[in-house]
């Protein structure tokens, strides 16, 4: 009669099971959760209790608040209330851990699948006999590619400054791959990397012409403004950027002598015009070494002219204008000026290509050209270009053709 009055209150918990068994459990509110999984486990699985880990291997979760149910704490503890649904879940099998053999064997098979590197490849065809291409030439021919391009290049802008000359409208050709020359200054400008300068508080003009300076990198652009933030020649065009009314009026009235009656002092004139676009366009093209890669090599101990002209013969690459400064120093800076052999199998099979015949007539080759010649880094821009781009494409597959034969 004692445990009657004092007895806990009595739940009636409605219980469900995965496999979609329903039904009533009745339970003291003090039993255990353990206790309510033992009763439970003998109601949905007879004779499962025989074996001491099923209890462990079930878990009791509330409906409501999807919490797992911890085993010694009791219904009152978890403060679970009359008519409350709970599900009955098997836990999930551990992760077996892996062996120390089989982990030993899964290396080994990986090692086994992987590809040889280049050092295995050349051991196991050592001994093999050689065939008519010799593979360090070629790869030595590979890499000087872009070498070889200068040249090339050098002695295309001949080619086609010969061609422009010819047309009778050379003045006006080249005028329009002048404006074309500083409509591309204009335009070569990173908006991207301008807005996160102009964000930071500097000026737009200073951010482009800093911009410019350092090859488009904005911590560099920024360090300069900061370093020149004083100077005051700061806000002065870069060379090739001032106001050119003057030499277009000259062009222009050049061009209206030219069109005129023909004479050997107007055929004077033109070339002489001609001459000096050819020089202004080059002017634009004036290599700039990178500031902080001068910096860098000058305090190794070398001189700012070798280190200018390290730089000038590495397209601005730090790293390999170090090695030519301690190497052999060749290609040398006046190589750079020298074309290819106008006779070699090489330049005529490039001048025999209608591809590059026509493109060489164009000035926006010319164009392409001068500013490759001048920045090597451009080229990507100019062989995605729909007018240039085959005239690169030949070239490039040409030389490809022949260094493999």
């Amino acid at each position: 009669q004692e445990e009657k009055i004092f007895a806990g209150k009595v739940l009636r918990l409605h219980v469900c099971t995965m496999e979609g068994a329903e039904w009533l459990e009745e339970v003291p509110e003090d039993t255990t959760v353990e206790k309510l999984k033992e009763r439970c486990l003998k109601h949905c699985l007879p004779g499962s209790l025989e074996d001491p880990k099923t209890v462990t291997h079930h878990k009791l979760i509330h409906a409501t608040s999807e919490k797992v149910l911890t085993d010694t704490k009791t219904v009152l503890e978890e403060n679970i209330q009359d008519r409350d649904v709970l599900l009955l879940i098997k836990k999930r099998a551990p992760t077996l851990l892996l062996k120390m053999a089989d982990v030993v064997a899964e290396e080994k098979r990986k090692q086994e699948q992987k590809a040889p590197d280049k050092d295995a490849i050349l051991k196991a065809t050592a001994n093999l006999p050689a065939r008519s291409v010799d593979r360090t030439v070629t790869h030595h021919n590979m890499r000087d590619f872009q070498t070889e391009l200068r040249k090339i290049l050098v002695s295309l802008i001949e080619v086609a400054q010969k061609l422009l000359a010819l047309n009778p409208d050379a003045v006006e050709l080249f005028k329009k791959a002048n404006a074309m020359l500083d409509e591309d200054e204009e335009d070569r400008v990173d908006e991207i990397a301008l807005r996160q300068l102009t964000e930071m508080g500097f000026p737009e003009s200073r951010a482009v012409k800093a911009l410019r300076l350092n090859h488009m990198s904005v911590t560099q652009a920024m360090e300069w403004l900061i370093e020149h933030a004083d100077d005051p020649s700061v806000d002065a065009p870069l060379p090739g950027q001032a106001p050119a009314e003057a030499p277009a009026e000259g062009a222009a009235s050049s061009a209206e002598a030219a069109a005129g009656p023909s004479s050997e002092e107007g055929g004077e004139e033109a070339k002489d015009e001609l001459t000096e676009i050819f020089k202004k366009i080059r002017r634009k093209r004036e290599f700039r070494p990178d500031p902080r890669a001068v910096i860098a090599l000058m305090e190794m101990g070398f001189d700012e002219k070798e280190v200018v002209d390290a730089l000038r013969v590495n397209n601005n690459q730090q790293n390999a204008a170090c090695e030519w400064l301690l190497g052999d120093r060749k290609p040398s800076p006046e190589d750079l000026d020298k074309g290819i052999d106008t006779n070699s199998p090489l330049f005529q099979a490039i001048l025999e290509n209608p591809v590059v015949q026509l493109g060489l007539t164009n000035p926006k080759t010319l164009l392409a050209f001068e500013d490759m010649l001048e920045n090597p880094l451009n080229s990507t821009q100019w062989m995605n270009d729909p007018e240039t781009g085959p005239v690169m494409l030949q070239i490039s597959r040409i030389f490809q053709t022949l260094n493999r034969t």
